[in-house]
């Protein structure tokens, strides 16, 4: 009877310890305009472009390309979904940052619907925040596979971008390859340090070309 008891105070400790141990999820439906940031994602087009799925303009677009604008907390998780709002009456208009007619229904869907302000403004925050951050020379005629550290890149972008704080512009990575740049904004789209969110920390990262 001893023994039994034992096995069953374990497997209730080994029960609470996984209850206790669970991170809080990092994506969780929200409410409009209840966030702390926003976190600006720019893809590298021929990584991101190149997902089966996505549409022969987003493949013909060298270079980065405005993912979206997402509603971020200081604490790492984000709201998605918070509304049933409809998006933008024309989403043909932003195809000059995001190339791709079903991305920009799902990050409206998805992401802007929890900014709280409307898709006209919306959008016109995407472009705002767009056109706010400076690309490297370095990286406009890309012609053959290049690797950098992260922290080369990194430094390119605060160069060209002194008015963005330390700690504003990420790098993002997958299977050692560029996927996209990222930069954190407040709620009024000015630069700031991002909070509960890490850059790539690979050694090296391949900086692929576009696909001709």
């Amino acid at each position: 009877m001893r023994a039994w008891q034992r096995y069953l105070d374990f497997v209730l400790l080994f029960m609470a310890c996984l209850l206790f141990a669970r991170p809080a999820p990092a994506q969780e439906r929200g409410v409009p305009g209840r966030f702390d940031f926003y976190l600006m994602n720019l893809s590298w087009s021929p990584e991101f472009c190149g997902i089966h799925g996505t549409s022969p303009e987003c493949v013909a677009r060298p270079g980065f390309i405005l993912h979206g604008l997402w509603a971020q907390n200081d604490d790492g998780s984000y709201p998605v979904f918070c509304s049933e709002e409809a998006g933008p009456a024309r989403p043909e208009r932003n195809l000059d940052i995001t190339p791709d007619l079903s991305l920009l229904r799902h990050e409206w869907a998805k992401h802007g619907t929890c900014s709280g302000v409307g898709p006209r403004r919306f959008f016109a925050m995407e472009h705002q925040a767009f056109r706010s951050l400076a690309i490297p020379q370095e990286f406009e005629n890309v012609d053959h596979e290049v690797s950098m550290t992260p922290d080369a890149i990194l430094g390119l972008f605060a160069q060209a971008n002194p008015a963005f704080p330390a700690g504003s512009i990420l790098l993002s990575c997958g299977r050692n390859h560029l996927t996209a740049i990222e930069a954190c904004f407040s709620k009024d789209l000015k630069p700031i340090a991002c909070k509960g969110l890490r850059s790539c920390r690979a050694s090296s990262v391949k900086i692929t070309p576009p696909k001709h």
